[in-house]
């Protein structure tokens, strides 16, 4: 599982240190896609293997399912750690995420999320402010 935030830059080659404490649990290749809220979402393989299963039993006949796994499939990249623990993040995720130079890590459980500098503080402090009223909304899921 991964825990925690770790603040971050790219190279002038365009690529990102993992975090020691992520690099064991992402593995050596791993996947990386649009996440949700525009970041850039990483999964170990045996994740991603899971939420393809279930992408794959969302009805084609519908529109917004078709959207949605046409929009994530063409954005998966299959990343690959060198030893140093780098990796190239594609241009094209950057853009979507809005990293230029400066990004945070954040451990979601059974993924990483990459965010831009920006985006992630002004989110977290917008989430940060409603954090008691939406872990009321919640309470269905015993939390």
């Amino acid at each position: 599982m991964f825990y925690g935030e770790y603040q971050h830059s790219l190279d002038n080659k365009g690529r990102i240190t993992i975090p020691v404490k992520y690099r064991e649990e992402l593995g050596q290749e791993f996947i990386a896609t649009k996440g949700l809220d525009e970041c850039i979402t990483l999964y170990p393989r045996d994740e991603w293997e899971k939420y393809e299963q279930k992408l794959r039993t969302l009805p084609t006949v519908r529109p917004n399912a078709r959207g949605y796994t046409r929009t994530l499939y063409s954005s998966v990249a299959e990343l690959e750690m060198d030893r140093q623990g780098r990796v190239l993040l594609p241009v094209k995720l950057r853009s979507y995420a809005g990293i230029e130079k400066d990004l945070v890590l954040i451990g979601i459980g059974p993924r990483v999320e990459i965010w831009a500098k920006e985006r992630w503080a002004a989110y977290d402090a917008a989430q940060e402010k409603d954090f008691v009223e939406i872990a009321s909304t919640l309470e269905d899921h015993d939390i």
